[in-house]
This record gives C-alpha cells, sequence and structure tokens, in this order.
C-alpha cells in the first residue's frame, strides 16, 4: 500500500491537530502592515472572541506571539522576582516546565507532586506555603490526559495570583476565567481552537496587572509596554511586528467556534472522547489517566504488551495517514497520547483510528 499523502493526514498527536479549514484559508489573505487600520480591526476582534472563549472581561487579553511556551514565559516574567515564592502544581511535563521558567525568573519554587496519571489535590496546593506571589497549575496537562480542578484554587488563594496554563484545554472543556477567579492564563492555538501553531492566547486580570513587576526580565514579552499597543486605539504604539497571517487565520478559527458555539464545540469534543476511550478499551487498551479527569480531547492509553508501538506508530502515520503521540520520560515506549481537538474532534476520524488500529493489531 501506497504511503498516504501528507496533504491527507489526520493530525491526532498532542501537538499541532488539523486546522479549521477556515484557518487555513485566512494564511493566504492579502498581507498588511501591523499598523494598517483594518489589521487592527482584525486584532480587536480577536481579542473580543477570546474574551469570550476565555469567559472574561480582561480587557488586557490577547494573542502572544509565540507559541503556548511563550504564553508561560509571558505570565511568569511580568509577576515573578526574585525571592519571591510561586507554588506549582505537578503532574506532568508542563507542570514541570512552570518550575523551570519559575526558577529562572528567580522565585523560590515550591513544588506540589502527583503522580502521573493522576490530578492534583487543590487543597494540597493552598496549603504548600502560607503566602506565595503565585500559585500555578496546569488546567490539562498535555503529557498525561489528566484534567485538574482550578474553581477550589481560586476560592482559596487568598492574596496569592492564580497562574492557569490553559493550552490543551480552551475550546475544548469548559474554562471560566472570571467564575473561577483565575487572574492570568495562556493558552496555545495548535490544539482545541483549530489554528496552526505560532500564538499564545493570555488573558489577565486587573488584579493581576496591579502586581505587574516594576521592569519585566524580558523586553519581548513585557505586559506593560504590549498594552500600549494592544489597548490604545488608534494611538497604537509600535512594540513589535505582529505574525499577520497567524492573527487573520485565529480570527477565523475562532469566528468558526463561535459560530458553531461554544457549547456546541465543547459537547463534539465530549462526544468524540468519549467514543474514542471506549474504541480503545474495545480494542484492548488500558486507560492511563485517573477516572474522573480524564480528558475527552487528549486520550492516553497503555500500550498492551507484545506489541511494537513505535512501528505500530509508524504503519499508522505512513499507511492510514493517522498521527498519534507517543509517552514522554519515563513512560516513552510505553503510552500513546491520542489527540481529537479542534477541526480534528470529528466522529469520522475516531472510526477511522479505530478502523486501522483493528486491522493492525489483528
Amino acid at each position: 500500500m501506497p504511503a498516504m499523502p501528507l496533504s491527507d493526514r489526520v493530525l491526532m498527536g498532542p501537538g499541532p491537530c488539523n486546522p479549521y479549514p477556515e484557518a487555513v484559508g485566512a494564511l493566504g489573505r492579502p498581507m498588511l502592515g501591523h499598523l494598517d487600520p483594518e489589521f487592527l480591526t482584525v486584532l480587536d476582534e480577536v481579542n473580543q472572541n477570546l474574551r469570550t472563549v476565555f469567559r472574561t472581561s480582561n480587557s488586557l487579553t490577547f494573542p502572544v506571539s509565540g507559541t503556548g511556551s511563550a504564553g508561560m514565559e509571558a505570565c511568569l516574567v511580568n509577576t515573578v522576582e526574585d525571592g519571591d515564592v510561586v507554588v506549582v502544581g505537578v503532574n506532568g511535563v508542563f507542570g514541570d516546565r512552570m518550575c523551570e521558567v519559575a526558577a529562572r525568573c528567580g522565585a523560590e519554587v515550591v513544588r506540589v507532586q502527583a503522580e502521573w496519571g493522576r490530578a492534583l489535590d487543590p487543597q494540597e496546593l493552598l496549603e504548600a506555603h502560607p503566602s506565595p506571589k503565585v500559585i500555578a497549575v496546569v488546567h490539562a496537562e498535555t503529557s498525561t490526559g489528566v484534567r485538574n480542578d482550578i474553581a477550589e484554587l481560586g476560592s482559596g488563594k487568598g492574596d496569592s495570583l492564580l497562574l492557569v496554563d490553559c493550552v490543551t484545554s480552551l475550546a475544548g472543556i469548559p474554562v471560566d476565567i472570571d467564575g473561577w477567579g483565575v487572574d492570568l492564563a495562556y493558552s496555545g492555538t495548535q490544539k482545541c481552537l483549530g489554528t496552526p501553531p505560532g500564538l499564545a492566547p493570555v488573558t489577565v486580570s486587573p488584579r493581576a496587572r496591579e502586581r505587574l513587576v516594576d521592569r519585566s526580565r524580558s523586553w519581548y514579552l513585557d505586559f506593560s509596554m504590549i498594552a500600549d499597543y494592544v489597548e490604545t486605539g488608534s494611538a497604537r504604539a509600535y512594540h513589535h511586528t505582529a505574525p499577520i497571517s497567524l492573527v487573520f487565520a485565529l480570527h477565523a478559527a475562532l469566528d468558526t467556534i463561535l459560530a458553531e458555539g461554544l457549547p456546541s464545540v465543547i459537547e463534539r469534543h465530549r462526544a468524540c472522547g468519549q467514543r474514542l476511550q471506549e474504541g480503545l478499551q474495545g480494542l484492548g487498551f488500558e486507560l492511563f489517566a485517573e477516572e474522573g479527569h480524564r480528558l475527552p480531547e487528549l486520550t492516553t492509553v497503555w500500550v498492551p504488551e507484545g506489541i511494537d508501538e513505535a512501528e505500530v506508530r509508524a504503519q499508522l502515520l505512513n499507511v492510514y495517514g493517522i498521527e498519534v503521540g507517543g509517552g514522554l520520560g519515563a513512560f516513552s515506549g510505553k503510552l500513546w497520547r491520542i489527540g481529537c481537538m479542534g477541526h480534528t474532534a470529528r466522529h469520522r476520524n475516531v472510526t477511522n483510528l479505530i478502523g486501522a488500529l483493528r486491522e493492525l493489531l489483528g
């Protein structure tokens, strides 16, 4: 059987998933200058639509020029100085990355760990230190497929700022920034938002803005400087050249999501995730993430003994045109991470994957 053409591949790994067709089409829009009035109108609409999907009224809500980790770094370099205490929940790779970035900002990092595959205990995070500057947690841990609870952290955070990684959760499962009392959050465009990678939507509450550092360690990610560009209307101050085409793509994807209706999009992710997990269990796969905290948009499974997992994934990619991801760290070669996000979250893709696995596994 000839290899599947690249253009026909279905991306069901943990990284970029197939973008919405409208987002792909928007990449071909005529180029504009980053201070062109037409582009600034598009940027304003993007920011407003991001407020809708984040469920927030924060005026400082915009896409950082960079992928999700740039959003992580932006939130930390603008809030953390030498000696500040940052409590970080760690139950996967990206909680660990938050610790690394916070430490580079000079923070005293207090790690609250849970076993990979298990959810964090919010009370342990709240009790880890009497007065941290920031409490940070990953909402949807991409390395394990686990959802961590946020609302209890917001209600119990006290004087601390609550920072939440929404890279894999935004527009895939419910996110309620204002309702949960989240002060800073960031996401990535390449997952449930269904846009090519390259932007990191962030949102910053008025409470967090009052407590930004006087001088960010990063010029490029300095919220105080970027706010002048994002919020000052026709008098936009030049900060950096925005990635015009990616903003056009995000604009189109957000329009597509809101036209379908955010509740409907979230339900589509839930239904596809449930069908995928049931189908995998029917083939003998065991789910990895803790029951009750499993993400529908990112399913993790143990690979059954006796299967050459790398060879099966290669066959899925090269013969059937379906990409799935392997495990990270100690789980490399033992876990699969299967994404069902954005435009990829369709029943036909689930059916094709389950059918392909049934053929490959006999």
